[in-house]
């Protein structure tokens, strides 16, 4: 036998012994692929928790420390709407937590998880574009109610030349389109790509049985 056909035999053989593995070795590295999927959804989790207390604080201490009342009145706002947040978050965090538990993967509590995260990022997302025109509603009316406490005689915020009207819908317009494409992103960039390799995963567990 010659050299090159002994090489070729060789690195066959060698192929197949790694193609070849059992049903317990490829659903040990399934579950080793899903601790480490679920381990940076869990990551992302405690980014947003520590995220949202560090905004609350900073809400609160606005609140408490502003110079103007109507600057005051719109971060405490924000300040009990993030704080009634991070409850929800910790217990995501603790659901995700005992789902992926499990040394292998359970489809089951894939199937799951996938369920809980999709229904939050859809929530999350259809909480924020609902934010958008409310904080801007009350971000107007407050000023509108300080520039009048200051100049009683002249409504000076939502009479002007044409070019503040202009100046103020063109930033309403520019603030709302750059909202809806960062929370798309940023949800994307925390949970989307995750849960796709979640699905992903599951396809493989099922072409397995």
């Amino acid at each position: 036998m010659e050299l090159d056909e002994l090489k070729s035999l060789i690195n066959e053989r060698m192929e197949r012994v790694q193609t070849e593995k059992s049903p317990a070795d490829i659903a040990m590295l399934l579950g080793k692929k899903t601790q480490a999927v679920t381990a940076k959804i869990k990551r992302s989790l405690v980014i947003e928790m520590v995220t949202s207390v560090a905004f609350t604080l900073a809400c609160i201490a606005i609140a408490v420390f502003g110079t103007y009342s109507s600057l005051r009145i719109y971060f405490a706002i924000f300040a009990v709407i993030c704080a009634l947040f991070i409850p929800l978050l910790y217990i995501l965090f603790n659901k995700t937590k005992k789902l992926s538990s499990t040394a292998l993967p359970v489809k089951s509590n894939l199937q799951t998880l996938i369920k809980i995260i999709r229904e939050y990022v859809k929530r999350y997302f259809q909480l924020t574009m609902a934010l958008i025109p409310i904080s801007l509603i009350i971000a107007f009316s407050l000023v509108y109610t300080q520039e009048n406490l200051y100049n009683p005689v002249q409504d000076t915020f939502f009479v002007g030349s044409p070019l503040k009207t202009a100046l103020i819908a063109g930033y309403i317009i520019l603030f709302s389109i750059g909202m809806y494409y960062f929370t798309k992103w940023y949800l994307k960039k925390l949970y989307g790509n995750y849960v796709q390799q979640l699905e992903m995963l599951i396809e493989e567990l099922e072409e397995q049985q």
